[in-house]
């Protein structure tokens, strides 16, 4: 029998993100596109210090794309919620494919670039830092 086109993982995020809307004043913001596909992310990050650790407070997205970039994107807002900023950043496109259930392969690269999306957020909190 052939696996349908999305997990109800995959429709359930997207017809019902958690984490889409943006953060004023966020800590930092990573924007990311694929010009092939025409998908456009933009991740915003908080950041609270308890102690010496970084945690990721709230993450929030704003997606332009099809269904897939949408629920991989709110996918990895989950992953990472709560989570120090050093273990954020080891978030892999794959986690998220398998915290989908499943993702067509032609859609697995909307994973990858919410990996992207996540890494860029990061380096501009990291970038904001030093300033």
């Amino acid at each position: 029998m052939q696996k349908p086109y999305y997990s109800k993982k995959v429709i359930e995020h997207f017809t019902r993100p958690k984490n889409f809307g943006e953060i004023k004043n966020a800590d930092g913001i990573g924007k990311v596109g694929n010009p092939r596909c025409g998908d456009l992310m933009k991740l915003f990050i908080k950041v609270e210090k308890k102690g010496k650790i970084e945690i990721v407070k709230d993450i929030k997205f704003h997606t332009l794309g099809c269904a897939a970039a949408i629920a991989t994107s709110d996918m990895v807002c989950d992953l990472v919620k709560g989570k120090s900023v050093k273990e954020a950043s080891k978030v892999d496109y794959r986690k998220v494919v398998k915290e989908l259930g499943y993702l067509p392969e032609i859609k697995v690269h909307c994973s990858f670039l919410a990996q992207q999306g996540l890494k860029a957020a990061i380096e501009n909190y990291e970038k904001r830092k030093k300033k």
